[in-house]
């Protein structure tokens, strides 16, 4: 396990000056030569916000239980905390691309600290990085290349904001190049919608909501072999709809069909589609509809 919590404690390990005890922009042609040591799976914590965008494929990457979609000119996000680990098959090679690395400590007091989360990519984990266009990666590199800049100069009261405020553009950069992805993978896109609604169907046939309550983003996260946050952003993208209002839409198109059962009551009703309550059914049915079920049921 290797780990890293500062910026010099990275900069170190890749031959990089400390410019700024906080931010670095790495170029990893400038690292030695790696082996990761004799190891064949080596897992790396990042105490940091790291973003790769790397030239050279060493090794499948894993987060989690999940490979990482990942290729030569391709962005990967890791947010304090994570551990990737890598797998190679031992032989010596020279990393090559850039990273931007910070430390949480610099978004204290700053607009970028109010939106960090904002940028959910940060939480994607699995067959999910982003894959970028020539044009995308000049973009990215112009954005390291302000950074580098500005923490080639010395440090003023304006360092601070210069700084987070050009992480801030890049990663809107980001956000508009993943909602490009979005649209130009869209046939894989509809294949997880497709995919989704059969197991959204599977669900409400099966006795999962007596045994297991209501359904989650997660639960269907999880099936599809996707982060909650990616499968989220996929679904909005895809239907206007976040995956929540998703799963409830078909909640009370399977309450409506069942309500029209006359031998059932409602309670019953809201136990066999996975609610605790009966008066929490009753409430999400007349946001939606208008009615409570019983009035749904009279009209009808």
């Amino acid at each position: 396990m290797y780990r890293f919590d500062t910026i010099s404690e990275y900069n170190a390990f890749n031959n990089h000056e400390t410019l700024h005890p906080l931010v670095s922009v790495i170029d990893f042609s400038k690292a030695n030569p790696r082996t990761w040591g004799v190891e064949k799976n080596v897992k790396v914590n990042y105490g940091l916000y790291c973003i790769f965008l790397k030239d050279i494929k060493c090794g499948e990457l894993k987060y989690g239980r999940n490979y990482y979609d990942y290729q030569e000119g391709t962005i990967v996000f890791v947010s304090p905390g994570q551990v990737l680990e890598i797998e190679n098959d031992g032989k010596v090679y020279q990393p090559k691309g850039h990273a931007l690395v910070f430390h949480s400590d610099l978004l204290q007091g700053t607009n970028l600290a109010k939106n960090i989360n904002d940028y959910r990519f940060f939480s994607y984990n699995a067959n999910e990085a982003l894959h970028i266009s020539e044009r995308e990666r000049q973009i990215v590199l112009d954005c390291f290349a302000k950074i580098k800049f500005e923490l080639e100069q010395s440090i003023d009261k304006h360092s601070k904001k210069l700084i987070t405020s050009n992480i801030e553009l890049f990663l809107n950069y980001c956000n508009r190049f993943y909602d490009r992805q979005f649209i130009t993978r869209d046939n894989a896109n509809k294949g997880v919608l497709e995919k989704f609604e059969e197991l959204l169907n599977e669900f409400f046939l099966s006795d999962k909501p007596v045994t297991i309550g209501l359904p989650s983003v997660a639960y269907f996260a999880d099936r599809l072999n996707l982060s909650p946050n990616y499968f989220g952003d996929l679904i909005k993208k895809a239907t206007g709809k976040s995956a929540k209002e998703y799963i409830q839409n078909k909640i009370i198109n399977v309450a409506m069909d069942k309500i029209f059962d006359k031998n059932k009551t409602i309670s019953e009703i809201a136990f066999e589609l996975g609610f605790k309550y009966s008066q929490h059914f009753s409430r999400m049915f007349k946001n939606e509809t208008g009615y409570a079920p019983n009035e749904y049921r009279s009209l009808n």
